[in-house]
């Protein structure tokens, strides 16, 4: 169960918790993503992405 919204600032190879806690929000579908689970991300705005789906996404709109 999720329980806390971590802060997160995101390095070009890894990423680095600021507030602590066990997830984080996807800024194109809102979906909750664990931590553990997170793999996609932008360095330069700071945003994370439930998939490769929804980098995509982000990529075609920018």
């Amino acid at each position: 169960m999720f329980k806390k919204l971590a802060k997160i600032k995101y390095l070009p190879n890894n990423f680095e918790v600021i507030q602590d806690g066990d997830h984080v929000i996807c800024a194109i579908s809102g979906k909750k993503i664990l931590l553990e689970n997170l793999t996609y991300w932008n360095v330069e705005t700071q945003e994370a992405y439930f998939s490769y789906i929804e980098a995509g996404i982000k990529r075609e709109n920018d």
